[in-house]
């Protein structure tokens, strides 16, 4: 099926709602519940579906700051973050 080129209306309801003209949902199969991005631009608005965020693993992202140290406690990581922000305290950025 081609899409037609001729523009089609539609209205705004008064809950802000747009109804998509049934051509253009079959065209991109999109049936209810699909969720759409919305681009504002100059012109108007551009729609487009939703693409799903990838799920990733612990394993995928440890060491993606980059830090080479050694390897600390959780009361060692409190300790430094409690005196980093003693120290901006005292230096009256809090």
């Amino acid at each position: 099926m081609t899409l037609r080129t001729a523009i089609e209306t539609t209205r705004l309801s008064s809950k802000g709602q747009v109804i998509l003209p049934k051509a253009i949902r079959e065209h991109y199969h999109w049936s209810p519940g699909i969720e759409l991005e919305i681009e504002a631009g100059p012109d108007g608005i551009f729609l487009r579906p939703k693409k799903p965020v990838p799920t990733t693993t612990l394993s995928e992202v440890v060491g993606c700051a980059g830090y080479r140290g050694p390897t600390r406690s959780l009361d060692e990581m409190e300790d430094a973050i409690a005196a980093g922000v003693s120290e901006r305290h005292a230096r009256g950025r809090y």
